[in-house]
């Protein structure tokens, strides 16, 4: 790993080697959109180039397509590609379940799609992005831009009757204006603090008009690679997690 990087570009790219250790040739890949998700890219470009992988990627954003483009990875739409294989991408936050907060990019829709469509999802981070509980990172929903204050009324009667710290919501700017997503859509930042019931907070939010989805990614995840600062990684596996909770019922019947 060159000197050259900081800290928390080697944890991020320390994640990217590895997950780039679980692709293979013929493979349609996602990928993801953020800071680490653009290691991967990076690190496939390099793999690509020196004819070591064959491989399709179908991007979770604009400006994961310009990435890839420019880096030379070889690029399908969702429609063209249909199936993937696996999705790699980032993560804002994520829990002891590997539940997910995504979105810090803007990008949840098409990320969210782009899993939904693959046949495993993993998900590259460094070891801050580890929490106890989601919330301490704001929870990103987009919403519709017509009626967007009138949506935003609704979250936050939702949001009074569910277990959260805080309810602050605010809307998402760039440059002065608000921000608008690559489909048109605006992003409302929920300022949480704690999140204690995540499954419940996803499904009162898809429920309401106007928003179209959330950055909560819940059981989607099916393993999490956590890149740390001196070059070593970490795979947690979702089925393991899921295998030790089913051990641990059998135990206490």
């Amino acid at each position: 790993m060159s000197n050259s990087l900081s800290p928390a570009d080697i944890a991020k790219s320390s994640a990217a080697r590895r997950a780039l250790e679980l692709v293979e040739s013929g493979m349609t890949l996602g990928l993801g959109t953020g800071s680490t998700a653009a290691w991967f890219v990076r690190l496939l470009s390099e793999r690509i180039r020196a004819n070591e992988l064959a491989v399709v990627g179908v991007a979770t954003s604009s400006t994961t397509m310009w990435l890839a483009r420019e880096l030379g990875v070889p690029l399908k739409s969702l429609d063209e590609a249909g199936t993937i294989d696996m999705t790699v991408d980032g993560a804002d936050e994520f829990d002891v379940a590997l539940n997910l907060t995504k979105g810090g990019g803007a990008a949840l829709l098409q990320e969210k799609i782009v899993a939904s469509a693959s046949r495993r999802m993993v998900v590259i981070a460094d070891r801050g992005k580890q929490v106890e509980h989601l919330g301490a990172f704001p929870l990103p929903v987009e919403v519709v831009r017509f009626g967007h204050r009138v949506t935003e009324a609704a979250i936050a009667r939702t949001l009074q009757d569910l277990d959260v710290d805080g309810r602050e919501i605010s809307l998402r700017m760039s440059s002065g204006h608000p921000l608008v997503t690559d489909e048109g859509h605006h992003i409302l930042d929920l300022h949480l603090g704690r999140i204690g019931d995540p499954p419940a907070l996803a499904r009162a939010l898809s429920q309401l008009p106007g928003v179209v989805d959330h950055g909560l990614f819940i059981g989607m995840a099916d393993a999490v690679i956590i890149g740390d600062e001196n070059g070593e990684s970490e795979l947690i596996e979702r089925k393991s997690i899921l295998d030790l909770g089913e051990q641990m019922r059998n135990e206490d019947a």
